[in-house]
């Protein structure tokens, strides 16, 4: 493959503008290879001669995350700065983290939710972002992307994701008081990582998981009441950098997409289309004049039981769907778990180097 006359930055940027490139932008957001397959990638990859999966894979992605430095209280092991512990659970060949503490889940009262030890962006250096951000342009011109607004996630994390449900429909101030903080810290949060270094930051990754494999976790009303509100005013913040907001749900999301755009996203990220009625053709007619996609390839079905071919076939279609007048950033809809043949990442991977459609 010649080399390339954009810097993945513009590469990004055009996409993000709705322009087609000289290939399709390639990144691994709220995504990776977990250990075991990384593991057996890196061995496929040197017994074909094609060096370390470091050297093979980094230069294809586009993307690139930065943060500041956590400079806060000492913390307890496995225990993020919301409260919230983790303890790893096997699934054979590696382990998840998986919440085994949920800090809330015995409050009662608006003032048990108060009394909290709720986290501080003071706890955060932010001085260090340019410094970082050189240090990813360090082998080219890299998108960069800050993280993380995961709202109602961080909020249920704290009381369990039953208790906050149970809350929406009897305790319904609760929930919002937890919102409330929640939105409050990282609205701070990211004002001042985005004051660090301004006209820097392409993206600002924002989440919340509200689509299980056959439909919304939540009426769309329930949503509307205790979600929305708090991520239009974070990402009201956010654009006032000039940054665009990425949002990222896993699941069947589709009739949420009207809401998602009207809430301020830039960028709808996972793109779960083994999960109920979700349809890259109906994403692109429908909402693509406006509204980007990152994503996509199957980390239920083709990349794990497809063969090499399959998987080039339907990145060939999703680039095509979705990456028609720009607008998409290929990827793995999820982390690539253990199991997934080599080949078929290879596959993913020679499509990004090889496939142009635009020519």
């Amino acid at each position: 493959m010649a080399a390339s006359p954009l810097s993945s930055r513009e590469r990004v940027r055009l996409a993000l503008e709705h322009r087609e490139t000289d290939r399709i932008p390639f990144a691994m957001v709220c995504s990776g290879i977990n250990e075991p397959a990384a593991t057996a990638l890196a061995q496929f990859l040197s017994a074909q001669g094609r060096g370390s999966l470091a050297t093979w894979l980094t230069p294809l992605i586009d993307i690139r995350g930065v943060g500041p430095q956590y400079i806060g209280p000492s913390l307890a092991p496995d225990t993020d700065i919301w409260g919230v512990g983790r303890r790893a659970v096997s699934y054979g060949l590696g382990s998840y983290h998986e919440i085994d503490h949920y800090p809330l889940a015995a409050a009662q009262s608006l003032e048990a939710i108060h009394a909290h030890r709720w986290p501080d962006p003071g706890w955060f250096d932010y001085s260090v972002l340019p410094e970082r951000i050189a240090a990813a342009h360090v082998d080219g011109d890299h998108a960069v992307m800050v993280a993380n607004g995961n709202l109602f996630e961080t909020s249920w994390y704290m009381r369990g994701l039953e208790a906050m449900m149970v809350d929406m429909a009897l305790h319904p101030e609760w929930v919002h008081a937890i919102m409330g903080r929640v939105t409050d810290f990282y609205v701070a949060y990211f004002q001042r990582l985005l004051a660090a270094a301004p006209g820097q930051v392409d993206l600002a990754f924002t989440a919340d998981d509200i689509g299980g494999q056959q439909g919304l976790l939540m009426s769309l009303p329930m949503w509307e009441e205790f979600v929305k509100p708090y991520h239009v005013r974070l990402n009201q913040v956010i654009h006032r950098f000039g940054v665009r907001v990425i949002y990222h749900s896993d699941g069947a999301v589709m009739e949420a997409v009207p809401g998602l755009i009207d809430m301020g996203i830039d960028v709808l990220q996972a793109l779960q289309f083994d999960a109920a009625g979700m349809d890259a053709v109906r994403l692109k007619e429908a909402y693509g004049h406006g509204l980007c996609f990152q994503g996509g390839v199957s980390v239920q079905q083709t990349l794990p039981f497809g063969t090499p071919e399959q998987v080039r076939a339907e990145n060939a279609q999703l680039i095509a769907t979705l990456g028609r007048q720009g607008g998409y950033i290929l990827g793995p809809s999820h982390c690539i778990q253990a199991g997934t043949p080599p080949a078929n990442i290879v596959a993913m991977i020679d499509t990004v180097r090889d496939y142009y459609p635009y020519r």
